[in-house]
Protein backbone atom coordinates (compact mmCIF):
# COMPACT_ATOMS: atom_id res chain seq x y z
CA UNK A 1 0.00 0.00 0.00
CA UNK A 2 1.10 3.57 -0.65
CA UNK A 3 1.15 6.21 2.09
CA UNK A 4 -1.55 8.23 0.32
CA UNK A 5 -4.84 8.64 2.22
CA UNK A 6 -6.68 11.49 0.52
CA UNK A 7 -6.76 12.26 -3.19
CA UNK A 8 -8.00 15.29 -5.12
CA UNK A 9 -8.94 15.10 -8.78
CA UNK A 10 -8.99 18.39 -10.67
CA UNK A 11 -11.50 18.27 -13.51
CA UNK A 12 -14.71 16.25 -13.48
CA UNK A 13 -15.15 15.66 -17.19
CA UNK A 14 -15.50 12.22 -18.73
CA UNK A 15 -12.14 10.86 -17.56
CA UNK A 16 -11.69 13.02 -14.46
CA UNK A 17 -14.99 11.79 -13.03
CA UNK A 18 -13.96 8.20 -13.73
CA UNK A 19 -10.60 8.66 -11.99
CA UNK A 20 -12.31 10.20 -8.96
CA UNK A 21 -14.96 7.48 -8.79
CA UNK A 22 -12.51 4.60 -9.23
CA UNK A 23 -10.23 6.04 -6.54
CA UNK A 24 -13.14 6.41 -4.11
CA UNK A 25 -14.40 2.95 -5.08
CA UNK A 26 -10.98 1.64 -4.03
CA UNK A 27 -11.41 3.06 -0.52
CA UNK A 28 -9.77 6.49 -0.70
CA UNK A 29 -11.37 9.76 0.36
CA UNK A 30 -11.59 11.86 -2.80
CA UNK A 31 -12.12 15.57 -3.39
CA UNK A 32 -13.46 16.23 -6.91
CA UNK A 33 -12.77 19.81 -8.00
CA UNK A 34 -14.14 21.81 -10.90
CA UNK A 35 -14.39 25.47 -11.76
CA UNK A 36 -18.10 26.19 -11.10
CA UNK A 37 -21.37 24.79 -9.78
CA UNK A 38 -22.61 23.95 -13.26
CA UNK A 39 -19.63 21.66 -13.79
CA UNK A 40 -20.21 20.02 -10.41
CA UNK A 41 -23.88 19.39 -11.21
CA UNK A 42 -22.76 17.59 -14.35
CA UNK A 43 -20.25 15.66 -12.22
CA UNK A 44 -22.99 14.51 -9.84
CA UNK A 45 -24.88 13.10 -12.81
CA UNK A 46 -21.74 11.34 -14.07
CA UNK A 47 -21.13 9.81 -10.64
CA UNK A 48 -24.70 8.52 -10.45
CA UNK A 49 -24.36 6.96 -13.89
CA UNK A 50 -21.05 5.41 -12.85
CA UNK A 51 -22.81 3.73 -9.91
CA UNK A 52 -25.13 2.03 -12.40
CA UNK A 53 -22.26 1.19 -14.74
CA UNK A 54 -20.18 -0.38 -11.98
CA UNK A 55 -23.15 -2.45 -10.80
CA UNK A 56 -23.58 -3.74 -14.34
CA UNK A 57 -19.94 -4.27 -15.29
CA UNK A 58 -17.75 -4.63 -12.18
CA UNK A 59 -17.88 -7.92 -10.20
CA UNK A 60 -18.87 -7.26 -6.59
CA UNK A 61 -20.16 -3.72 -7.17
CA UNK A 62 -23.78 -4.87 -7.09
CA UNK A 63 -23.42 -5.77 -3.40
CA UNK A 64 -23.46 -2.13 -2.37
CA UNK A 65 -19.86 -1.13 -2.97
CA UNK A 66 -20.73 1.20 -5.85
CA UNK A 67 -23.39 2.98 -3.75
CA UNK A 68 -20.97 3.34 -0.83
CA UNK A 69 -18.46 5.02 -3.14
CA UNK A 70 -20.53 8.21 -3.25
CA UNK A 71 -20.01 8.72 0.50
CA UNK A 72 -16.25 9.05 -0.08
CA UNK A 73 -16.61 11.72 -2.77
CA UNK A 74 -16.63 15.42 -1.90
CA UNK A 75 -17.32 17.96 -4.65
CA UNK A 76 -15.95 21.49 -4.47
CA UNK A 77 -15.19 24.62 -6.47
CA UNK A 78 -12.63 25.69 -3.84
CA UNK A 79 -9.12 24.95 -5.09
CA UNK A 80 -7.72 25.51 -1.59
CA UNK A 81 -9.86 22.63 -0.29
CA UNK A 82 -8.63 20.33 -3.06
CA UNK A 83 -5.03 21.35 -2.33
CA UNK A 84 -5.17 19.73 1.12
CA UNK A 85 -4.97 16.21 -0.35
CA UNK A 86 -1.92 13.93 -0.17
CA UNK A 87 -2.08 13.44 -3.94
CA UNK A 88 -3.58 15.77 -6.54
CA UNK A 89 -4.38 14.26 -9.94
CA UNK A 90 -4.89 16.94 -12.58
CA UNK A 91 -7.32 16.06 -15.39
CA UNK A 92 -8.19 19.49 -16.78
CA UNK A 93 -8.36 20.45 -20.49
CA UNK A 94 -5.35 19.65 -22.66
CA UNK A 95 -4.19 23.27 -22.96
CA UNK A 96 -0.66 23.98 -21.75
CA UNK A 97 -1.26 27.51 -20.46
CA UNK A 98 -4.35 26.46 -18.48
CA UNK A 99 -2.47 23.61 -16.84
CA UNK A 100 0.51 25.81 -16.03
CA UNK A 101 -1.69 28.48 -14.43
CA UNK A 102 -3.46 25.84 -12.36
CA UNK A 103 -0.20 24.40 -11.06
CA UNK A 104 1.08 27.84 -10.17
CA UNK A 105 -1.99 28.35 -7.98
CA UNK A 106 -1.65 24.88 -6.46
CA UNK A 107 2.01 25.49 -5.66
CA UNK A 108 0.96 28.30 -3.32
CA UNK A 109 -1.89 26.39 -1.70
CA UNK A 110 -0.72 22.80 -1.24
CA UNK A 111 1.50 21.52 1.60
CA UNK A 112 5.10 20.89 0.58
CA UNK A 113 4.67 17.11 0.86
CA UNK A 114 1.69 16.91 -1.52
CA UNK A 115 2.37 15.01 -4.73
CA UNK A 116 1.13 16.45 -8.03
CA UNK A 117 0.29 14.12 -10.93
CA UNK A 118 -0.91 15.10 -14.39
CA UNK A 119 -3.19 12.95 -16.51
CA UNK A 120 -2.20 14.95 -19.60
CA UNK A 121 -2.75 12.92 -22.76
CA UNK A 122 0.03 14.29 -24.93
CA UNK A 123 2.00 17.00 -23.08
CA UNK A 124 5.31 16.12 -21.47
CA UNK A 125 5.51 16.41 -17.67
CA UNK A 126 8.62 18.55 -18.17
CA UNK A 127 6.41 21.16 -19.88
CA UNK A 128 4.64 21.60 -16.54
CA UNK A 129 7.26 20.78 -13.92
CA UNK A 130 8.54 24.34 -13.36
CA UNK A 131 4.99 25.56 -12.71
CA UNK A 132 4.47 23.10 -9.85
CA UNK A 133 7.06 24.57 -7.49
CA UNK A 134 7.98 20.97 -6.56
CA UNK A 135 9.44 19.22 -9.63
CA UNK A 136 10.80 16.43 -7.44
CA UNK A 137 7.22 15.58 -6.34
CA UNK A 138 5.61 15.87 -9.77
CA UNK A 139 5.04 13.27 -12.48
CA UNK A 140 2.41 11.91 -14.85
CA UNK A 141 -0.20 9.27 -14.05
CA UNK A 142 -2.19 8.52 -17.16
CA UNK A 143 -5.44 6.56 -17.37
CA UNK A 144 -7.39 5.08 -20.27
CA UNK A 145 -11.07 5.87 -20.73
CA UNK A 146 -13.44 3.42 -18.97
CA UNK A 147 -10.88 2.97 -16.18
CA UNK A 148 -12.79 0.14 -14.48
CA UNK A 149 -12.34 -2.00 -17.60
CA UNK A 150 -9.31 -0.67 -19.50
CA UNK A 151 -7.32 -0.33 -16.31
CA UNK A 152 -3.83 0.80 -17.23
CA UNK A 153 -2.03 3.34 -15.08
CA UNK A 154 0.96 4.73 -17.00
CA UNK A 155 3.49 6.35 -14.66
CA UNK A 156 6.04 8.71 -16.18
CA UNK A 157 8.40 11.04 -14.36
CA UNK A 158 10.82 13.75 -15.43
CA UNK A 159 14.58 13.78 -14.81
CA UNK A 160 13.78 15.76 -11.63
CA UNK A 161 11.17 13.36 -10.19
CA UNK A 162 12.26 11.75 -6.92
CA UNK A 163 12.52 7.97 -7.58
CA UNK A 164 10.77 7.34 -4.24
CA UNK A 165 7.81 9.43 -5.40
CA UNK A 166 7.74 7.54 -8.70
CA UNK A 167 7.64 4.21 -6.82
CA UNK A 168 4.93 5.53 -4.49
CA UNK A 169 2.67 6.41 -7.43
CA UNK A 170 3.32 3.01 -9.03
CA UNK A 171 2.06 1.45 -5.78
CA UNK A 172 -0.90 3.84 -5.67
CA UNK A 173 -1.91 2.88 -9.21
CA UNK A 174 -2.04 -0.72 -8.08
CA UNK A 175 -4.00 0.23 -4.97
CA UNK A 176 -6.81 1.69 -7.08
CA UNK A 177 -7.06 -1.34 -9.33
CA UNK A 178 -4.87 -0.21 -12.20
CA UNK A 179 -2.14 -2.23 -13.85
CA UNK A 180 0.90 0.03 -13.32
CA UNK A 181 2.92 0.67 -16.49
CA UNK A 182 6.24 2.36 -15.58
CA UNK A 183 7.58 4.54 -18.41
CA UNK A 184 11.38 4.72 -18.20
CA UNK A 185 11.80 8.15 -19.78
CA UNK A 186 9.56 10.93 -21.05
CA UNK A 187 7.56 10.27 -24.18
CA UNK A 188 4.69 12.48 -25.30
CA UNK A 189 1.66 10.20 -25.42
CA UNK A 190 3.14 7.54 -23.13
CA UNK A 191 2.64 4.04 -24.59
CA UNK A 192 -1.12 4.15 -25.14
CA UNK A 193 -1.51 7.47 -26.94
CA UNK A 194 1.73 7.07 -28.89
CA UNK A 195 -0.11 4.17 -30.52
CA UNK A 196 -3.67 5.52 -30.42
CA UNK A 197 -3.48 9.22 -31.38
CA UNK A 198 -1.98 8.64 -34.86
CA UNK A 199 -4.79 6.15 -35.57
CA UNK A 200 -7.50 8.62 -34.50
CA UNK A 201 -5.91 11.52 -36.38
CA UNK A 202 -5.54 9.40 -39.51
CA UNK A 203 -9.21 8.38 -39.30
CA UNK A 204 -10.34 12.00 -38.93
CA UNK A 205 -8.07 12.99 -41.81
CA UNK A 206 -9.71 10.39 -44.04
CA UNK A 207 -13.24 11.48 -43.15
CA UNK A 208 -12.51 15.21 -43.01
CA UNK A 209 -10.67 15.02 -46.33
CA UNK A 210 -13.63 13.35 -48.01
CA UNK A 211 -11.81 10.10 -48.73
CA UNK A 212 -14.28 7.76 -47.00
CA UNK A 213 -17.35 7.78 -44.77
CA UNK A 214 -17.05 7.49 -41.00
CA UNK A 215 -18.88 4.16 -40.91
CA UNK A 216 -16.71 2.67 -43.66
CA UNK A 217 -13.50 3.74 -41.96
CA UNK A 218 -14.65 2.06 -38.75
CA UNK A 219 -15.74 -1.06 -40.62
CA UNK A 220 -12.38 -1.29 -42.38
CA UNK A 221 -10.46 -1.11 -39.11
CA UNK A 222 -12.70 -3.60 -37.33
CA UNK A 223 -12.84 -6.14 -40.16
CA UNK A 224 -9.16 -6.00 -41.08
CA UNK A 225 -7.74 -6.05 -37.55
CA UNK A 226 -10.41 -7.81 -35.49
CA UNK A 227 -10.60 -4.80 -33.17
CA UNK A 228 -13.88 -4.50 -31.23
CA UNK A 229 -14.20 -0.76 -31.97
CA UNK A 230 -13.34 1.52 -34.85
CA UNK A 231 -11.50 4.83 -34.41
CA UNK A 232 -14.67 6.95 -34.53
CA UNK A 233 -16.37 4.75 -31.96
CA UNK A 234 -13.30 5.28 -29.77
CA UNK A 235 -13.47 9.04 -30.34
CA UNK A 236 -17.13 9.12 -29.32
CA UNK A 237 -16.30 7.20 -26.15
CA UNK A 238 -13.46 9.60 -25.27
CA UNK A 239 -15.58 12.66 -26.06
CA UNK A 240 -14.65 15.01 -28.90
CA UNK A 241 -13.47 17.94 -26.79
CA UNK A 242 -10.19 16.27 -25.80
CA UNK A 243 -9.24 15.26 -29.38
CA UNK A 244 -10.11 18.79 -30.51
CA UNK A 245 -7.83 20.32 -27.86
CA UNK A 246 -5.04 17.95 -28.88
CA UNK A 247 -5.49 18.86 -32.55
CA UNK A 248 -5.52 22.56 -31.68
CA UNK A 249 -2.82 22.78 -29.01
CA UNK A 250 -0.92 19.47 -28.97
CA UNK A 251 2.37 18.52 -30.64
CA UNK A 252 0.50 16.42 -33.22
CA UNK A 253 -1.96 19.21 -33.99
CA UNK A 254 -3.63 19.68 -37.36
CA UNK A 255 -5.61 22.91 -37.87
CA UNK A 256 -7.53 21.57 -40.87
CA UNK A 257 -8.81 18.50 -39.05
CA UNK A 258 -9.52 20.60 -35.96
CA UNK A 259 -11.62 23.01 -38.04
CA UNK A 260 -13.54 20.12 -39.63
CA UNK A 261 -14.23 18.57 -36.24
CA UNK A 262 -15.37 21.87 -34.76
CA UNK A 263 -17.65 22.88 -37.63
CA UNK A 264 -19.35 19.53 -38.17
CA UNK A 265 -19.56 18.17 -34.63
CA UNK A 266 -18.49 20.33 -31.69
CA UNK A 267 -20.36 23.47 -32.75
CA UNK A 268 -23.48 21.35 -33.19
CA UNK A 269 -23.22 19.89 -29.67
CA UNK A 270 -22.24 16.47 -30.98
CA UNK A 271 -19.57 15.67 -28.41
CA UNK A 272 -19.82 11.89 -28.24
CA UNK A 273 -21.52 9.31 -26.07
CA UNK A 274 -21.91 11.71 -23.13
CA UNK A 275 -24.20 14.01 -25.14
CA UNK A 276 -26.07 11.27 -26.99
CA UNK A 277 -24.49 12.00 -30.35
CA UNK A 278 -21.05 12.37 -31.86
CA UNK A 279 -20.07 10.55 -35.00
CA UNK A 280 -22.91 8.17 -34.10
CA UNK A 281 -26.21 8.56 -32.26
CA UNK A 282 -26.74 6.91 -28.87
CA UNK A 283 -29.83 6.10 -26.87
Amino acid sequence: MSDIKTVAVLGTGVLGSQIAFQTAYSGFDVIAYDIDDKALEAAKDRFQRLVATYKAEVPGAARGKADETLSRLTLTTDLAEAAKADLIIEAIPEILSVKQETYQKLAELAPAETIFATNSSTLLPSDLAASTGRPDRFLALHFANRVWKFNTGEVMGTPETDPAVFDQIVRFAGDIGMVPIPIHKEKAGYVLNTLLVPLLNAAMGLAGGGYAEVEDIDWTWRIATGAPMGPFQILDMIGLTTPYNILTHGPSGDPKIAAWLKENYIDKGKLGVATGEGFYKYA
